[in-house]
């Protein structure tokens, strides 16, 4: 299993989101991710819930191209070698100094072979060519594996970076990289 994960990850690509194609795909990965978060946990299905009811995260996904847009952020895409979409990631600027990594996921086809890792990579890569000095994500407690991709990237925990409710504040946790 180890190596065709492997081979997987070799053979596919990570782009810059330039298509409607490419961004249709992109959408429906997010959509998926929305899914997976529903289905993950109780408190995961509640936050997603209060901060992406399906009308916000409709409008959310209309709007993506343009809040995640060049010169201030960027929407990756990994394909495999047969061009099936296998995960995204995308980033925007908080501050002339931040940039936030958002909505990082790789379809159950793509988990284990390195996607997630590249597609950070890239993303943090982005960033520091585009000029910003940090990235900062937040990821829910529950997610073990983002936690351990996180922290295996050099990412270090901090506080909360923009207002959260409180009684959500203990399920989220929040992590910067100095770039």
């Amino acid at each position: 299993m180890r190596v065709a994960a492997s081979c997987v990850a070799e053979r596919s690509t990570i782009t810059p989101v330039t298509t409607a194609s490419d961004l249709a795909a992109v959408t429906r990965l997010c959509w998926a991710y929305r899914d997976f978060l529903l289905a993950n946990s109780e408190i995961d299905r509640q936050i997603t819930e209060t901060f992406y009811p399906v009308q916000k995260y409709t409008a959310l996904m209309v709007d993506l191209a343009q809040i995640h847009a060049r010169p201030s952020g960027i929407i990756l895409l990994a394909k495999d070698a047969g061009g099936v979409p296998l995960g995204c990631g995308m980033t925007y600027a908080l501050d002339s100094q931040t940039s936030e990594i958002k909505r990082v996921f790789v379809s159950e086809a793509g988990r284990g072979t390195g996607i997630a890792t590249r597609l950070c990579e890239a993303l943090m890569d982005q960033a520091r060519e585009d000029g910003f000095s940090r990235v900062v994500l937040d990821t829910s407690r529950s997610l073990a594996g983002a936690q351990r991709l996180y922290d295996k990237l050099g990412f270090a925990q901090r506080d909360a970076y923009q207002p959260i409710p409180p009684d959500v504040l203990p399920e989220l946790l929040f992590y910067e990289k100095m770039l």
